[in-house]
């Protein structure tokens, strides 16, 4: 199964998840790539007078994995913005994640989390599981949590 996991990373937290998801992936037989959502100019956490660098075609893949950091307790602007304007995912089954700071999930995470599955839904996707990675001591044993889950969605 064709994977993309396409992720949005100010501080390179979640693109770290993205590369364990990406290797656990590949360690379990499937194909997958990782593809950044960039914003023109550099990425900005304020997301102000946002436009997309090279934004991810998602038409290519059986399945697709989306990350993005949580900012002022909603999904990173630049995620949004890029999953409210990508294309159909009919039928295509999703996985979606989140990092944040805040140590309680429902800082941010859970309503991150929902505005990305309202928005995979409205445009036909399947959406398989989610995870929510709290930068702290136990990221490690929560991403791999994360990483082993999605590994058995697909």
């Amino acid at each position: 199964m064709k994977i993309g996991i396409i992720v949005h990373s100010i501080t390179n937290n979640t693109y770290s998840v993205a590369q364990k998801l990406h290797d656990k992936l590949i360690e379990t037989g499937h194909n997958a790539e990782i593809q950044r959502v960039s914003m023109v100019g550099g990425d900005r956490p304020e997301g102000k007078n946002i436009e997309l660098e090279n934004p991810p075609d998602v038409s290519s893949y059986d399945a697709l994995i989306f990350g993005g950091p949580v900012h002022a307790f909603s999904l990173a602007p630049a995620m949004k913005m890029y999953m409210e304007q990508m294309g159909s995912l009919q039928d295509k089954k999703v996985a979606l994640f989140v990092t944040k700071g805040l140590r309680f999930e429902w800082t941010g995470g859970t309503r991150a989390i929902g505005q990305m599955k309202k928005i995979c839904q409205s445009k036909g996707a399947i959406v398989m599981g989610t995870g929510i990675v709290v930068w702290n001591k136990q990221h490690d044993k929560k991403i791999a949590e994360v990483a082993q889950k999605f590994s058995n969605l697909f």
